[in-house]
């Protein structure tokens, strides 16, 4: 049975010996063999190479495990296994150390500089990873060295080590080893976070990012990208998985990300898209791009006028996961006449049996599907709005622009101006 050990740091026993219960020196670790775990990732097999070539010895046959010397049941190297590279292994300083990860707590893409591992169950695990200058001057043997002048100069070096339960690895191979917590806050990362991450590792990477993440988070990521990165990342799926992240996107984020790509591409996608999806999307690309028509959504709270407000509460309920915008809802006639407005405020503060018609403004203000930027950020703004209706040119109800579409179309002006 393995003795119990203390934490330790990759970086302090690669290259050390490693002898049998004579104390004779069997030949220097090379590496570790890692497997999922129960909690952490776990050693399966030490490597070592010996005077005959790479070794494997089982980690249930390693007796002791330090930074001095390491020490196993085995006899001589011919009772080892010779060490056949395959593929699926992983194995952590070729496959972990120095390579990009995703830190899941920060949201961010580091280095990793060092390994800790530890004894669990009498298994020998990986606890966490050092992306900080500490783990580097250890790397290199200056951990001391260092810490003496930063004493001199009144510093600290501090330690920054990420536990490995928020870990994303982004070799496809070593990402395996991905604990569920990292793999589920991958999905909780606010959209820009995961675009920023995407924007910083290798291209050969993003397949394996996107694999870790559901359709819905990536369509949301995606649209977070500027048009050339988005592209590039399409390019890495393909257009069965394309379609699906593209009919759980907002239709008109939807046609934002196929109008950016070749027309021909494009139609492709559509082509194998459901039919009702596809639909509304290909209408919104019939617009010009920055026209109320190309903007706007045509999911929205829609209502009717004979309706009370606890029925109208339960329309919102039903379908508040397939609209964008619950601030409002539009009440629409039979023939897609908008005959009123009601405020989600409106329809807390009244008894459930007051009808819409009692509520709702008549006094519309709206925008036409032609319309320019500039007029629908002075009707949002000038009449207070968090999204505006959109009327077709038979004054029909084609949808809505919210204030967060009109500023993302302003947004890229915006940011040169800052850079001046």
């Amino acid at each position: 049975m393995n003795i119990e050990i203390n934490e330790i740091y990759l970086s302090s026993v690669i290259g050390r010996s490693v002898i049998n219960f004579k104390g004779e020196q069997i030949g220097i670790l090379r590496d570790l063999i890692m497997v999922p775990g129960e909690v952490f990732p776990e050693v399966s097999h030490i490597v070592i190479k010996c005077r005959k070539g790479l070794k494997t010895l089982p980690w249930g046959e390693v007796s002791l495990f330090t930074h001095v010397v390491i020490s196993t049941g085995s006899n001589t190297p011919q009772q080892l296994h010779t060490f056949d590279p395959d593929a699926k292994d992983i194995l952590v300083k070729r496959d972990l150390l120095d390579k990009q990860i995703v830190d899941v707590d920060g949201a961010k893409v580091v280095r990793v500089n060092d390994i800790k591992l530890g004894n669990l169950n009498h298994k020998l695990c990986i606890f966490s990873v050092d992306i900080g200058f500490r783990g580097l001057l250890r790397r290199l043997g200056y951990e001391r060295f260092g810490e003496q002048v930063a004493t001199l100069l009144k510093r600290n070096i501090p330690h920054n080590e990420i536990s490995w339960e928020y870990v994303q690895p982004l070799e496809a191979n070593s990402s395996k080893l991905a604990l569920n917590i990292a793999r589920d806050q991958m999905n909780e990362l606010h959209p820009a976070d995961l675009a920023d991450i995407l924007e910083n590792i290798p291209i050969q990477s993003i397949r394996t990012v996107l694999d870790s993440i559901d359709v819905e988070t990536t369509g949301e990521a995606l649209y977070e990208l500027e048009s050339d990165m988005r592209n590039l990342v399409i390019s890495q799926l393909d257009n069965e998985q394309m379609t699906d992240i593209l009919e759980e996107m907002e239709p008109d984020e939807a046609a934002d990300v196929l109008s950016d790509l070749p027309e021909q591409k494009a139609q492709e996608l559509l082509d194998m898209m459901d039919q009702e999806d596809a639909e509304d999307i290909q209408e919104l690309l019939e617009h010009e791009e920055d026209s109320a028509g190309g903007l706007m959504n045509p999911d929205y709270l829609r209502l009717t006028s004979e309706i009370t407000v606890g029925r109208a509460l339960e329309i919102l309920k039903e379908s508040a996961d397939e609209i964008e915008t619950i601030f409002y809802g539009y009440v629409v006639s039979a023939d897609d006449q908008l005959e009123g407005i009601v405020s989600l405020k409106g329809l807390i503060m009244n008894p459930p049996e007051t009808l819409l018609t009692d509520i709702m403004e008549e006094n519309i203000k709206y925008v036409r599907i032609d319309a320019e930027p500039e007029d629908m950020l002075e009707t949002l703004t000038k009449y207070d709005l968090i999204a505006v209706p959109v009327l077709d040119l038979d004054d029909k109800m084609a949808g809505i622009v919210t204030v967060d579409d009109v500023l993302a179309h302003y947004l890229p002006q915006i940011i040169k101006i800052k850079r001046r």
